[in-house]
């Protein structure tokens, strides 16, 4: 199947429905290639549409488990560089090899430790592995940067993680309703989704798909809303 054939049967695929993120990371309790393959497995017996998913470990073992698309990145820390999130061709290369259906980059004006044009590292990615990348961006301009360099999707995932977009309680609304009437290529929405109620929203501004991750997949994120909500309650 060829790059735009995969877009093309993604965006099919996750139209109107959820996208749910299966992510540990190593100080977490849930770390584990093996614990993410379930989870994965509970998100699609719960209707997700399709998984996204860190480490080509966590990939391979959630492509073992389940026939649903996966956006796959592998974030690495690279000294002197605040991108993290699939910062190199060989990483973009090891999410391939290990089943991802798109991969999802930091799309971000920040420097990246290759490539100081976005446009030449998107080529580079859909030359090296034939897949579809999505593009973590955190404002406007980004994603219309995004797109112009090449990426097959947008995602709005760095909104409020940078420290030029501003980090608010919800997610941010504004940022999908202003992309998705800026932008041809395909818009999802993620980052702070909490309930059920803001992810509606979030397909009320035009979003195709939503992202949810720590709401659904992070417990410890789950118990403490809970717990701050009912604070001082019994005092």
């Amino acid at each position: 199947m060829g790059r735009q054939e995969r877009v093309a049967a993604f965006i099919n695929q996750v139209r109107g429905r959820l996208i749910v993120s299966c992510q540990a990371l190593p100080h977490e309790p849930l770390f584990g290639a093996d614990i993410m393959a379930r989870l994965a497995v509970a998100a699609q017996q719960g209707g997700a549409a399709a998984i996204r998913a860190n480490t080509p470990a966590d990939i391979c073992a959630i492509r073992a488990a389940i026939a649903l698309p996966i956006i796959g990145l592998y974030k690495v820390d690279v000294p002197g560089y605040d991108v993290y999130i699939t910062p190199t061709v060989a990483d973009a290369c090891a999410v391939a090899n290990a089943g991802a259906d798109i991969i999802a980059i930091d799309a971000t004006a920040r420097p990246r430790p290759e490539y100081d044009n976005l446009a030449a590292f998107i080529a580079a990615i859909h030359a090296a592995t034939g897949l579809p990348v999505l593009a973590d961006i955190a404002t406007y301009d980004e994603g219309l940067a995004a797109e112009a360099a090449g990426a097959d999707i947008v995602s709005t995932t760095m909104s409020g993680y940078t420290p030029y977009s501003a980090l608010c309680d919800g997610p941010d609304i504004e940022l999908v309703a202003a992309l998705s009437k800026a932008l041809t290529a395909p818009l999802l929405a993620e980052g702070r989704y909490h309930t059920p109620e803001q992810v509606v929203t979030a397909f009320d501004a035009g979003a195709l798909s939503v992202v949810v991750g720590g709401a659904i997949t992070r417990p410890q994120e789950i118990t403490a809303r809970f717990v701050r909500a009912v604070e001082g309650l019994g005092d």
